[in-house]
């Protein structure tokens, strides 16, 4: 099965789809209708946005069942990690909480695309959280009001970055309330849809990828525009800042959208399983604390004593 000749057919429709309906509203429509005829252009759009995303999930699933011996089925330890998970530091300090988690799922985004079969969310959270639940206003708050948002970067083990893609994307306001979820899925996501083949960033947005010394890839995405520390060719060692967290590409709100990968390009590559030292992965909804590589203590411990069994209702997981 060519699942990429599948996809391309796909989008071969929709751009045909587009064409034609444009075509008739500019040709031979009376003006009453003109709207009409715009609102089934967002309709064949989305339609064939849709059946593209039903045969990428079609296409992960007969490629989950193909791959379903590479770790055996075998469950997530206690502390989340996968058999063969490669062991990292964390890439952020203080006190975060977890979403989409490979220690629940994989794959973790209900993907493989992109090699995300291993990825994980992570958001900033206060030292005294609100628990806030899905909000109606403002409908797209501004990324100030997130604490994640321009919080360090770290690499979780030295090597040597490969690519830096620091500041093609700005870093739009929130989509995490109730209007502007609606947005993100009936608008924003049939852009990005339509312009897929304009590359990656519109997915994961400003990015970094680093070469670790074991020979996997590190992914970090969703960077705050311009924030980069780094460049192409450079050496880092452990704990060392790359970049900030934003929130550039299909993202929700300010987080880090983290992953591993067995190549330089997430378009080619395979997911990695990785744990962090003294965290594990931490599973959905949970809170860790972890603190940056070379300080001399713990690498992670959890938030408090009922971090790693709590799962916080009501608020929606970032996308990306």
């Amino acid at each position: 099965m060519n699942g990429a000749r599948i996809v391309a057919v796909v989008r071969g429709a929709q751009a045909l789809a587009t064409v034609v309906l444009l075509g008739k509203a500019v040709t031979g429509v009376e003006a009453g209708a003109a709207g009409e005829v715009v609102l089934w252009v967002a309709v064949g759009v989305w339609a064939t946005m849709m059946a593209e995303m039903v045969v990428r999930a079609s296409l992960g699933a007969v490629r989950a069942l193909r791959r379903r011996g590479a770790h055996g089925g075998a469950a997530a330890g206690e502390d989340g990690s996968l058999p063969g998970a490669v062991a990292l530091h964390s890439p952020v300090a203080g006190r975060w909480r977890a979403y989409n988690s490979p220690a629940d799922k994989v794959p973790s985004h209900g993907t493989r695309y992109l090699a995300q079969t291993y990825s994980i969310d992570i958001v900033r959270t206060p030292e005294e959280p609100s628990g806030r639940t899905l909000r109606w206003w403002p409908p797209f708050p501004p990324n100030r009001d997130f604490p994640a948002f321009g919080a360090p970067v770290l690499a979780p083990a030295a090597g040597r970055v490969v690519t830096v893609a620091g500041s093609a994307h700005r870093d739009h306001r929130a989509r995490n309330t109730v209007p502007g979820l609606a947005y993100l899925v009936v608008f924003e996501q049939l852009v990005r849809s339509v312009g897929a083949g304009s590359g990656i960033g519109t997915i994961v947005g400003n990015h970094l990828v680093l070469e670790l010394e074991d020979g996997s890839y590190a992914l970090f995405a969703h960077l705050r525009r311009g924030s980069t520390t780094v460049r192409e060719g450079d050496v880092v060692r452990a704990g060392q800042q790359l970049a900030e967290c934003g929130n550039s590409g299909n993202s929700t709100e300010p987080h880090l959208h983290f992953q591993l990968m067995d190549g330089p390009d997430p378009r080619r590559a395979e997911g990695v399983p990785f744990t962090w030292r003294g965290i594990g992965v931490p599973r959905n909804g949970t809170d860790f604390t972890a603190t940056p590589a070379g300080t001399g203590e713990d690498d992670g411990r959890p938030a408090d004593d009922s971090a790693a069994d709590r799962s916080v209702s009501g608020r929606r997981p970032p996308a990306g």
